[in-house]
């Protein structure tokens, strides 16, 4: 699979008409991408404030919003990684991302549940799933958000359940630019995993953006790097049989001492086993 990474400015798809999102869609499929992948809430504004949400976040069964996403993928035959301050019919907040395929599928729908600071705490709840991935474009490829991935049990969970690759969508700020330079790449070659990190850079009304997006293939050896100062689309080619290869050299999973620490497991509901639209579907 062909892999397209945004590094985008912090409000640069805050656009009724996502233009922005329609033109890096055509700039990815130019360069023969299948996936795109954006930043975290870059739907909404990753600083939305608290008593915005109301008016602001999307409800993704009848979003007009997240119904032209769903287009635009089908108009550039391009899967799509959006994220976006999610409201549900109880009124509660969520920050979330969906996967939707070329087809205009929706693939998997997430919500955060690793919730950063007061930042996040504030404003939304908790997620309380975990997906199992899905079989896209020859991998099997799930969701994590921003602060998720800085938990090894996350990554290492996801790895247990067979992804291959794993889309994360950040809002990532000054003087944490190490999560992306350090901590992204030790967890693709700790779980001999493919990552794709997508940030926001510059700006916005008070977080410093510290861009650093990449593509780390399954051994942590980066595809692709963005620097902390521009806007950028990153490309990268991910293949099921270089990931097979490498799980072959690195065999940390068979390796564990199981017999000294226990694994953990994780009982989880997950909401990608239905067949689901935009519009047909509750994801409570």
């Amino acid at each position: 699979m062909r892999l397209a990474v945004a590094q985008i400015a912090p409000k640069a798809l805050l656009n009724n008409d996502l233009v922005r999102l329609s033109d890096l869609c055509i700039k990815a499929k130019q360069q023969g991408a299948e996936l795109l992948l954006t930043p975290e809430m870059a739907l909404n504004d990753y600083e939305l404030k608290k008593q915005d949400l109301g008016r602001n976040a999307l409800f993704i069964n009848t979003s007009e919003t997240l119904h032209k996403v769903q287009q635009l993928a089908m108009q550039h035959q391009i899967a799509l990684v959006v994220g976006f301050a999610e409201q549900d019919d109880q009124g509660r907040f969520y920050n979330s991302v969906i996967f939707i395929s070329a087809n205009g599928e929706l693939l998997q729908h997430y919500r955060k549940v690793h919730l950063y600071g007061d930042l996040d705490r504030s404003r939304f709840e908790q997620g309380n799933q975990l997906l199992k991935p899905v079989f896209y474009g020859g991998l099997y490829i799930s969701l994590a958000i921003c602060y998720d991935i800085e938990f090894p049990e996350l990554a290492r969970f996801h790895r247990q359940q067979g992804c291959d690759l794993l889309l994360v969508p950040t809002a990532n700020m000054h003087p944490f630019h190490q999560v992306a330079t350090h901590m992204i790449p030790v967890r693709a070659m700790e779980n001999a995993m493919a990552i794709a990190y997508s940030n926001f850079v510059g700006m916005g009304d008070q977080l410093d953006y510290c861009g650093y997006s990449s593509i780390c293939a399954a051994n942590g050896k980066r595809l692709a790097l963005a620097d902390d100062r521009q806007e950028v689309l990153l490309i990268a080619d991910i293949n099921a049989s270089d990931i097979q290869q490498i799980r072959e050299e690195l065999t940390y999973l068979n390796d564990r001492r199981l017999d000294l620490y226990p694994s953990f497991e994780h009982k989880t509901n997950t909401n990608n086993d239905k067949k689901s639209s935009l519009y047909g579907a509750d994801y409570v």
